[in-house]
């Protein structure tokens, strides 16, 4: 709760000047407040799209179990994957094959990618492949190695359908996530610091009023979540389209980008589409000669150049190693190991595959719905609670102002200067935190002037 200034005495005396710590403190509750009133919507659609997507694994292999899945012999012998290739090729014929991914163990199938003018606006065609009988069990649309469900479930989560104009809903909420977050455990922990034990920040209580055991219980939720909102904050402000770009500039000038092989090769001629397949055998064997092991992705290089074979496991242990060959000659013309990778890099990597749930399997899910879930907790308590202040007339329900006098110079200067240095990385934090202090500098001086009316 804020506390009233006092008045101004009568007879023309100066009330005594407020604390910044306690200007900061009221000022971080209001903000607080305010922004947990009108981020909240955005940040509970993000964790329940969130949760959506940490499920689709385990929905698509239900929903896509044909084109997934293969049942080996008992002889465990199969076609080989020239063969493979070939009867894609015959089931998108329109298409330039961009990608070839072999089985990564014994009961899935081969896929093969296309950019084809027959697949959805930015999106490709794969055809599955049966590597023990050679026959297509499905082509579908697919955004990298992406099938439809969790592209589905992807761009709701990330702009909501409605291309890079939602994409301002996404990166609102991740930018004030981790500010809603510092804050409300920097006001919790500072409200009667001296009169409280450990247990009381850390356990919710259940003696006092409503409104007490209320707040006790958002508190508490919010700090045991905390480390897993900062974390869902920070990796996904690196998919956003303003914070984004400028973390990708950051990390490239400071040399801490994902390294990738060199395809360069002197006097290496074009592989014409008719010769794809049986290239695409030669270099997978190669890439097994060196170690290479599933899964991998195998990259063409149509017009010239190497080929790449890339391992894709993004599962812990992370296993990312690439090599170049040049088909011409089975030569390997370059290699990156992940263990060479920068430690910005390697982490950038592991973080995605934690935020996407796919980094330790099921406990990884499990620990995002949890945080998900403590999102979906905060909110419906936070509303709840005005909810029960609702307005019954103008201005009810909301912080109270700070009194007759607005001594608020210090703590708006420093909320100021934290809007001009986070704005550099994050602008539309900045813009939105300048937005915030406008309206309430309005609504103190309005109840400021209202006091001495």
């Amino acid at each position: 709760m804020t506390t009233q200034a006092p008045a101004r005495p009568a007879g023309g005396g100066t009330a005594k000047p407020r604390r910044l710590r306690d200007e900061l403190r009221e000022l971080l509750l209001r903000l607080h407040f305010y922004v947990g009133l009108f981020i909240a919507p955005f940040l509970m659609v993000a964790a329940v799209t969130g949760i959506l997507y940490v499920l689709t694994p385990q929905i698509e292999q239900v929903v896509y179990d044909k084109e997934l899945h293969a049942s080996a012999p008992a002889s465990g012998e199969g076609v080989a994957l020239a063969e493979q290739v070939e009867a894609a090729r015959a089931a998108v014929p329109d298409g330039t094959i961009a990608e070839i991914r072999p089985p990564k163990d014994m009961e899935s199938t081969t896929r093969v990618t296309f950019d084809s003018p027959s697949a959805k606006k930015d999106r490709q065609l794969t055809a599955f492949v049966d590597p023990y009988t050679g026959k297509v069990t499905g082509v579908l649309n697919t955004f990298g190695e992406w099938l439809p469900l969790r592209t589905w479930f992807d761009d709701m989560h990330r702009h909501l359908h409605l291309g890079d104009p939602g994409r301002v809903y996404s990166e609102l909420a991740a930018s004030w996530l981790w500010v809603l977050a510092l804050s409300g455990i920097i006001t919790w922990i500072t409200r009667k610091i001296r009169r409280r034990s450990a247990r009381a920040y850390l356990l919710p209580t259940r003696k006092g009023p409503r409104r007490q055991r209320s707040m006790s219980l958002h508190a508490t939720v919010g700090i045991w979540a905390a480390i897993g909102l900062f974390f869902l904050s920070a990796t996904g402000l690196t998919w956003s389209q303003f914070a984004g770009g400028n973390v990708s500039a950051l990390r490239a000038s400071l040399d801490w980008s994902t390294p990738t092989v060199a395809t360069d090769t002197t006097n290496t001629p074009a592989v014409a589409q008719n010769d794809v397949p049986q290239t695409a055998q030669e270099v997978l064997e190669v890439a097994r000669d060196h170690d290479l092991g599933d899964p991998v992705a195998i990259t063409p290089a149509n017009d010239g150049g190497a080929w790449t074979v890339s391992q894709v496991q993004r599962s812990w242990p992370l296993k990312q190693d690439s090599l170049a060959i040049d088909p011409s000659s089975g030569s390997v013309v370059d290699s990156v190991k992940f263990e060479d990778w920068p430690l910005a890099g390697k982490l950038a990597e592991a973080g995605i595959s934690l935020h996407m749930g796919i980094l330790f399997g099921w406990v990884n899910q499990l620990a995002l719905i949890a945080v998900a879930a403590a999102v979906i907790t905060l909110i419906v308590i936070g509303y709840r609670m005005w909810w029960r202040r609702r307005p019954k007339g103008p201005g009810a329900g909301l912080p109270k102002p700070l009194g007759r006098r607005v001594d608020t110079a210090g703590a708006y200067g420093i909320l100021l200067a934290a809007a001009a240095i986070l704005g550099v990385l994050l602008p539309l934090l900045g813009v939105s935190l300048i937005v915030f202090m406008a309206v309430d500098l309005a609504r103190q001086l309005l109840g400021a002037r209202r006091g001495t009316s």
